[in-house]
């Protein structure tokens, strides 16, 4: 995979699909389904990961999934390719995903997640590696939704500063902010303050 900078000075992933995700969309906007199907699988993954993790709820995660892709569907033809697709679908998601917590008016729960042994792990490092694996999904669940997102985004999609800014509607600066909050908190956290998990 070809690699560039991206604005935190680090090595940022070229897409280079991005040319056949357009022609998909232009697709679905003339209302192939195939073309859906094929973007829906393209993208599930992704999308159900970062929903799970900014919703905590697996469920509400599947249900933001259901209606971003719904968008998708219905408004491909109001992509204007300002942006990048992924851009474009991830904004989607975020939306609908603060829309839906917003609704929920009540303190989201974690539902843990399955988990699977490493490949030629023993036991008891199994057992280390599902400790250090719910200590982080522990500090990660103790950020805000807004601070969750951009850590979701920068280091499990490999996003930069400037795509995410796109994605959550707000200037560059405030996403490095929020960035910049998260780390010193997740510090505080995985370091085992206790008084920070409250």
């Amino acid at each position: 995979m070809l690699q560039s900078r991206d604005d935190r000075g680090g090595p940022a992933p070229v897409d280079a699909d991005e040319p056949a995700e357009k022609r998909l969309i232009g697709r679905i906007a003339a209302g192939d389904l195939r073309a859906f199907e094929q973007f829906y699988r393209a993208y599930h993954a992704r999308l159900t990961r970062f929903l799970d993790r900014m919703t905590r709820r697996r469920s509400l995660g599947e249900e933001v999934l259901n209606d971003t892709m719904l968008v998708v569907w219905n408004r491909a033809d109001r992509f204007d390719g300002s942006s990048k697709v992924s851009t474009w679908v991830f904004a989607i998601a975020y939306r609908k995903a603060l829309k839906a917590l917003q609704r929920l008016d009540e303190a989201v729960e974690d539902e843990t997640l399955e988990e699977r042994p490493a490949a030629g792990a023993g036991p008891e490092q199994q057992a280390q590696m599902r400790q250090s694996k719910a200590q982080l999904v522990r500090a990660l669940d103790a950020l805000s939704v807004d601070h969750r997102a951009v850590v979701e985004l920068t280091y499990f999609h490999g996003m930069g500063y400037r795509e995410i800014a796109q994605i959550v509607d707000c200037p560059v600066d405030t996403v490095k902010t929020r960035m910049f909050h998260a780390r010193r908190r997740l510090r505080g956290l995985l370091a085992g303050d206790a008084e920070d998990w409250l």
